[in-house]
């Protein structure tokens, strides 16, 4: 027997997770999607790999699922809660208005002041539940916003990461 949807969103919810945007370049599609996503992981040095979880009913999926689709995954620095909301619940307006978007090596944009991002070739998908798991191979990345805290989602709300340094003796 297993848990209930209510009781596993219950208890995850209390894991802090980074937040991205994932956007996608897809052939046969003329204008690249963008969407907020937290299911982010590193999954091997090398070959570079990583991987994002996206929900079947997301308007990115059917996307990724073309052959020759490629995506990114922009890494938000904590002043960008904004640009996130953007991509999570904007329907009707061109998402991409906001930003400082570009492209890197396989067309899918990148933000150009993210945190970080990571431009992606689609490695493998795995079909689980509701979602595909998306393994992407990195063609190329950046650090632009290095040292700058990140994005954080915990408890059903974005929270700020407070750095202090540590005393040295």
């Amino acid at each position: 027997m297993t848990i209930s949807s209510e009781k596993f969103r219950e208890a995850l919810r209390l894991f802090p997770a980074g937040v991205t945007i994932v956007t996608i370049q897809a052939p046969g599609y003329e204008q690249a999607h963008g969407l907020t996503v937290s299911a982010f992981a590193s999954i091997s040095p090398e070959p570079p790999l990583i991987m994002i979880a996206i929900d079947h009913r997301a308007s990115g999926h059917e996307m990724l699922e073309q052959e020759g689709a490629t995506f990114a995954v922009n890494i938000l620095s904590q002043e960008m809660s904004e640009l996130s909301n953007r991509f999570a619940w904007i329907k009707d307006e061109d998402r991409f208005a906001v930003g400082d978007w570009g492209t890197a090596v396989t067309g899918a944009p990148i933000l150009q002041n993210a945190l970080a991002w990571l431009d992606c070739t689609i490695y493998n998908r795995y079909d689980a539940g509701t979602h595909t798991i998306y393994i992407g191979e990195v063609q190329a990345s950046a650090t632009p916003g290095a040292g700058t805290p990140p994005l954080i989602y915990w408890n059903r709300g974005y929270r700020y990461l407070k750095i202090s340094e540590e005393p040295t003796d």
